[in-house]
Formats: C-alpha cells, structure tokens, sequence
C-alpha cells in the first residue's frame, strides 16, 4: 500500500508535515461593492455581481457576521470587492478576528500602523500598455511606491496573451521594488478582442513562466505544477469545470456526485445574507475559467490522487506550499 511516509525521503516528508497540520478553511468575502476602477475583465462587474446585493453599512453586522464565520470554523477570510480598501473599517473587522487576506488594486496603501501584517495582494494586468487598455491607467506605477518593500504584500500578475515575451520585464520591476510576484491567467469574461487564449500561446506561456520561477526563485511565489495545471486545465487525467471546480459555495452546491471540494467554503455577497455560485463569476463558463486560486484548490483538495508516485506527492505539497505562502500560513 502506498503512503505518504513510503514515498517520501526526510526532507520532503518533514516539508509535507508542516503543511498536513494547517487545516486551512477559507471563505471569500465581498466588502464593497464600489470599486476606484473599472477593468475591462473583472468578474465581479462583468457577471453583474455588484448589483446583487446592497450593502451592509452597519458596522456592529459586520462584527457579528465574522464572529459568526469563525464560529462556523473560518480561519482564512479572502476580502475582495469592489475594492476593499474602500471600506477599511470593514476590513478591521475581518482582520481583528481571524487571518485576513486582502485583494486590492494597489491605489489606496492599507496603512501599516493599522494593519502591521495584513496579507495583501496587488492586482496587476501586464505592462503598461495593457494596464491602461484594460484598466485605464497604469496601476502599478502607484501601487509599487505604496508598498515598495513590504514584506506582508506581493502582486498576482494576471497574464494576458499579449505579455507573452514581456513577463520577465515585468517580474524585474517587481523584484526591484522589493516585491514577491504570483502568476495565473486572464480568463477573459467580458470578450476583450485579442486577449482569448489560443493553444499554441498556453503552450508558449507555461515554458515561460517555468523560465521566469528558475530565474527569479526569490521573486516568483509557483511550482512548474501549477503551470501545468492551470495551461492545460489537466489533472492526473482530469479536466477542469463545473464537475470539478472544488469552489463552490457549500448550500448551492447541488453536484451529484459531488466533488472533492473546500470544507464549507462560501463566497458571501456585501449584504452578509446573499450569496455567490462560486469564487468567481456567477456568468462565467467553468471550461475557460484559468482562475489561480481555483486551480490551486483543485490539487489541494485531492491529495489522495496524488499519492502514486514520489513526483506526484512532491507536486502537490509544492502547490499547497504556494498557497499557504500566499496567504501568510508559512513564510516565504
């Protein structure tokens, strides 16, 4: 019978248990629904999530709420928006209570006498020319001297089809302003012309991003494995969709028979009561879905297929190490 001690060596089995003890519960909270952009590809505004709530503005509801969520065994909240720190008295809130990360666009700075160690991760869209075609302005000439050599902050670096060839220069930039850097893949919900993804440029990103980690190992947050998974949308065999997608809100959940899946994960909506399909568009299609963090959790939530050979068990402790660096469960 194989285990996960007989397929290990001491240094792999002692890495796979500082992961196996962490038990990480995340849900993914809608703080706002206002946003200080408008992209051209953000799930929340293209599915029309914003308007599927109004907003809680009371603050004791939100303090209740949370309580709530750690009751309910929450101990990661994911806050995105609209954009969070529109609304930092909200983010408090998460953040007095349990680990707390924060997605932002980077043009507010989280205050760091507020919020000394908040995780948060920065959005970046590409180069400046497809940072102001998409998101209308060059988001990172801001937000890199907002948090220039933070230690508690790097960015998730949205590839698009036209960075391939440019991602090393964006991944410099990065590292010299003293940033960590993660990568995943536009999925392209609102049909922005020139920016589906094509089979030979999957192909020709995932050798480049695998460039970019060998490289850059001190800058780059992955795993070779992760780009593998998220180009090819494959798995020990399996493809990625609706049948497979590990985050689904628990009481929508109706699959049969139901997946793997994170133990109940739920998006919540800014009014604290409604509640989204999944971690991201309620419109989108799930076979183009290339979210990062949905991929991660895919192999997370399978270890059990993983236990087949040494390479296969090593990849999925690489993954989840990734994650937990991501969201402060391990040091970088």
């Amino acid at each position: 019978m194989k285990t996960v001690s007989s397929l290990l060596d001491p240094e792999w089995h002692e890495r796979y248990k500082r992961i196996a003890k962490l038990n990480i519960r995340s849900s993914i909270y809608d703080v706002t629904n206002r946003c200080n952009l408008r992209c051209r590809g953000c799930f929340f505004f293209s599915s029309g999530e914003h308007r599927a709530a109004d907003e809680e503005t009371d603050i004791t509801a939100w303090e209740a709420f949370v309580d709530r969520e750690t009751d309910r065994g929450v101990n990661l909240a994911i806050l995105i928006g609209g954009e969070p720190t529109l609304c930092l008295d909200r983010v408090e809130v998460f953040y007095r209570r349990l680990p707390t990360f924060c997605a932002t666009n980077g043009l507010i700075k989280v205050p760091r006498d507020r919020f000394p160690d908040l995780m948060v991760g920065i959005s970046l869209w590409g180069d400046e020319a497809d940072e102001t075609l998409l998101r209308g302005k060059d988001t990172f000439a801001v937000s890199s001297r907002n948090y220039a050599g933070d230690p508690h902050a790097y960015y998730l670096y949205t590839i698009t089809p036209r960075q391939i060839g440019k991602t090393e220069k964006i991944i410099r930039k990065v590292r010299d302003a003293g940033l960590k850097i993660h990568m995943q893949l536009l999925s392209n919900d609102e049909g922005v012309d020139g920016f589906f993804w094509k089979p030979g440029e999957l192909v020709a990103i995932r050798h480049e991003m695998d460039g970019m980690l060998e490289k850059y190992p001190q800058t780059v947050i992955s795993s070779r494995y992760y780009h593998e998974i998220i180009t090819t949308g494959k798995m020990m065999g399996r493809t990625f969709g609706w049948q497979e997608c590990p985050s689904v809100t628990e009481p929508l959940d109706t699959r049969t028979p139901q997946p793997k899946r994170l133990i109940h994960f739920i998006r919540w909506a800014s009014d604290l009561s409604t509640m989204h399909r999944c971690c991201t568009s309620e419109t989108r299609d799930c076979g183009t879905c290339k979210d990062g963090a949905a991929h991660m959790s895919w192999v997370m939530v399978n270890k059990r297929a993983h236990i087949q050979t040494p390479r296969d068990l090593q990849n999925w402790i690489e993954v989840y190490e990734m994650f937990a660096k991501l969201y402060q469960f391990i040091p970088w």
